[in-house]
């Protein structure tokens, strides 16, 4: 089995150390570099081709949402690259800036190790590493005012235009679109539709595909946009 490829990005070099003493212990995957700073990040991150990159928010030379933004926008059209963003505080108003700017999920610093790994394993399957309060919260902040909150006119005009986005799906793509967008994992979506995980796997990928979407925290946004799920209360 291939370890996967992880890249620490941390201005400070104890907490880099500490993961690095973590990461470096599972048999599924190995650190192939780290750096202090955004500047240095893409300079290595470059050269060594990570999997995932563990991106800090708040550092020195370049913040870890420039960083995102710029690593995301230059990976090769031949490979994909995660990023699962740490934090110190829950609410901190980068972590949405870095999820809007292409980060798969985000991980409080003081997680335990359990929780890290299974979140990077996650991220690197192409699953979202975030809690649902946490998705509520993104919602309420990227999907400020939905169609049925409009003017008849105007919420009118909006459905039909988010439905027009979903034509190109299939029945099954729209279902797993909307279990996604209801915070489902593939394990869930699979057991509740009859499906086998790859099978689900496929429709995701697919439905990524026809919608020109990044990730899955696209996916789960796209769902609530156009309607196949309800916004949260």
């Amino acid at each position: 089995m291939t370890p996967i490829r992880l890249f620490l990005v941390d201005d400070q070099a104890l907490v880099r150390a500490g993961f690095r003493m973590v990461l470096d212990a599972q048999d599924d995957m190995t650190v192939v570099g780290e750096a202090g700073d955004g500047v240095s990040a893409l300079e290595a991150i470059a050269q060594t081709r990570p999997d995932v990159v563990l991106m800090d928010i708040r550092m020195p030379r370049m913040d870890g949402v420039e960083t995102t933004r710029r690593l995301l926008a230059d990976a090769p059209a031949d490979r994909t690259l995660k990023v699962l963003v740490l934090t110190t505080f829950d609410l901190d108003e980068y972590v949405f800036a870095a999820l809007r700017a292409g980060a798969s999920g985000f991980l409080l610093k003081d997680a335990g190790p359990a929780e890290l790994l299974a979140a990077i394993r996650a991220v690197h399957q192409g699953d979202a590493a975030m809690a649902p309060s946490t998705t509520r919260r993104l919602l309420e902040r990227f999907v400020p005012d939905l169609p049925d909150a409009q003017g008849e006119q105007e919420g009118a005009a909006s459905r039909r235009a988010a439905a027009a986005r979903l034509e190109s799906l299939t029945e099954r793509e729209r279902e797993v679109l909307e279990s996604v967008g209801r915070g489902l994992t593939n394990t869930e979506i699979a057991a509740e539709l009859y499906l086998a995980e790859a099978t689900v796997k496929t429709h995701i990928g697919r439905v990524l595909a026809k919608l020109s979407l990044r990730d899955r925290v696209q996916m789960v946004i796209t769902a609530y946009e156009t309607g196949l799920v309800g916004r949260p209360e």
